[in-house]
C-alpha cells in the first residue's frame, strides 16, 4: 500500500481536502481519498503542503509512434502508401523505450492516447496507454480507442501535391471516407444477416466504428472540414471527438450545440500551415464557456508531452477559466476518450495515477512534479536542493 498524506488534494470531482490523503491498496487502485486516514504498514510520502492531483491524461497524441532523435526509422505514425489503411494499428508501431516516455512522467502526464499521424483519409487505430513500463501490451488502458481520420492539408499535401494521387481535394478526402464507410456498413450488414462476405482486413477493423464501439477521431483545423466531419458523421450514425478544432472559437455556439469533445492544440509554436490561421489559446476558454466539452492536447511530438500541463496554464492566462483548465489535462479528457472508470480523477476504485507537484503548474508554468505514482509505483521522483 501508498499512503500520500499532508497534500492539498484536488480530485477534479468538485471536492478538495486542504490537508488530504490519497491511499493506493495493493492493486493498484485507491483505495481512500479525504483526511487523516491511517493505513498500517503502507509506505508513507509527505506531501509537506503541496498540490496533489491525478496524473494528466492526453487526449490526442503521437507518442511512442513518432520516436525522437530516430529520424525516418522511428516515424512509424505515418503508412503513407494508401490514403485509406484502417486496419493499421497503434500498438503494433509503438516504441515504449523512449526518452519521450519519463520526461513525460516527470511533468506529470501518466496517460496518453496515442496513434496515427494525419497524413492519410483515414489512418488506422489509437490506443490510450499508461506512461510507465516497457512494453505496450502491459501498459493498455484500452486498445481500439478510436479510428482516425483526417481532413484539410494534410491528406490534400501528402497524397495530391506530392505524388498527385487522391485526395486532391477536399471533396475527395470526404468522398473516400465516404466510400470506406458505405462499405463497412454493408459488410457488417451482411455479417448480421448470417452471410459470410470475402475477408476484408480494412472493413474488419472497421467493424467498432460501425457499431459505435469506438468514435471516429477526426483530425480537422479549418471550421469547413469540422463541419464535414460532423456532416460525415451523422449521414452514418457514429461517435466523433473533434480534434485540434482550431477554428472552433469562430464557430464556438453551433459546436456546443452540436455536443460532440472537442480536443484544442497543438496551440504553442508557429502557425506552420495555412488552416492554422486562427490558432490561438484564447480557444479553449471560449470553446468551455460557450458549453463544449473541452481538452487539451499538445499532438505530441508537435509540442513535447511533457508541456501539458504548461498548455493549460497558457489557457488560463489566455482567459480560460482556472478549474475547467484543470479538467480539460485530466477528467474531461479521460471521459472523452472512454477511459473515465480508470483514470482522470482521485475516487476509490480508479487506478492509482496520482502526480504530487513541485507548484501548481498552472499558476508556475514550466514547474514538475516532485512524485508521479503510476497504479500505485513511484515511476518518478524529482530531486530537491
Amino acid at each position: 500500500m501508498l499512503l500520500i498524506k499532508n497534500g492539498h488534494v484536488k480530485t477534479m470531482t468538485g471536492k478538495e481536502y486542504e490537508n488530504g490523503c490519497v491511499l493506493i491498496g495493493d492493486d493498484g487502485k485507491i483505495a481512500a481519498v479525504g483526511t487523516d486516514i491511517c493505513a498500517e504498514g503502507a509506505t508513507v510520502i509527505d506531501a509537506e503542503g503541496r498540490l496533489v492531483t491525478p496524473g494528466c491524461v492526453e487526449a490526442h497524441c503521437h507518442i511512442g509512434v513518432d520516436n525522437s532523435k530516430m529520424r525516418w526509422e522511428g516515424m512509424d505514425y505515418n503508412e503513407m502508401s494508401d490514403p485509406v489503411t484502417p486496419h493499421m494499428r497503434a500498438i503494433d508501431g509503438i516504441n515504449p523505450i523512449d526518452e519521450t516516455f519519463p520526461l513525460a512522467l516527470s511533468c506529470g502526464v501518466t496517460t496518453a492516447c496515442t496513434g496515427p499521424g494525419s497524413a492519410n483519409v483515414v489512418g488506422g487505430t489509437f490506443a490510450a496507454i499508461k506512461l510507465a513500463g516497457n512494453r505496450v501490451d502491459d501498459m493498455i488502458v484500452k486498445n481500439p480507442l478510436a479510428m482516425k481520420i483526417a481532413f484539410g492539408e494534410n491528406p490534400k499535401g501528402c497524397y495530391g501535391q506530392r505524388g498527385g494521387k487522391s485526395p486532391i481535394t477536399r471533396m475527395a478526402t470526404a468522398a473516400l471516407l465516404r466510400e470506406l464507410l458505405f462499405k463497412a456498413r454493408n459488410y457488417v450488414k451482411a455479417k448480421e444477416d448470417g452471410k459470410e462476405p470475402n475477408f476484408d482486413m480494412k472493413l474488419e477493423a472497421m467493424i467498432p466504428v460501425i457499431k459505435k464501439e469506438i468514435p471516429l477521431k477526426a483530425h480537422a483545423h479549418r471550421a469547413d472540414d469540422i463541419f464535414t466531419a460532423i456532416r460525415i458523421a451523422k449521414e452514418f450514425d457514429l461517435d466523433l471527438t473533434l480534434d485540434h478544432c482550431t477554428d472552433g472559437e469562430l464557430i464556438a455556439d453551433q459546436l456546443a450545440a452540436e455536443g460532440y469533445p472537442a480536443f484544442i492544440g497543438p496551440s504553442f509554436g508557429g502557425k506552420t500551415k495555412i488552416e492554422l490561421a486562427n490558432k490561438s489559446f484564447t480557444t479553449p476558454g471560449a470553446l468551455d464557456k460557450a458549453g463544449v466539452c473541452v481538452s487539451i492536447i499538445t499532438d505530441a511530438p508537435v509540442i513535447p508531452l511533457e508541456h501539458l500541463p504548461m498548455c493549460a496554464g497558457f489557457a488560463v492566462s489566455a482567459g480560460m477559466d482556472y478549474e475547467s483548465a484543470w479538467k480539460a489535462i485530466t477528467v474531461r479528457p479521460a471521459v472523452s476518450t472512454g477511459i473515465g472508470d480508470r483514470v482522470g480523477s482521485l475516487e476509490v476504485g480508479k487506478d492509482g495515477d496520482v502526480v504530487i507537484w513541485k507548484d501548481d503548474p498552472l499558476k508556475v508554468i514550466g514547474t514538475g512534479a516532485y512524485v508521479t505514482v503510476v497504479d500505485g509505483k513511484v515511476v518518478y521522483k524529482a530531486e530537491i536542493v
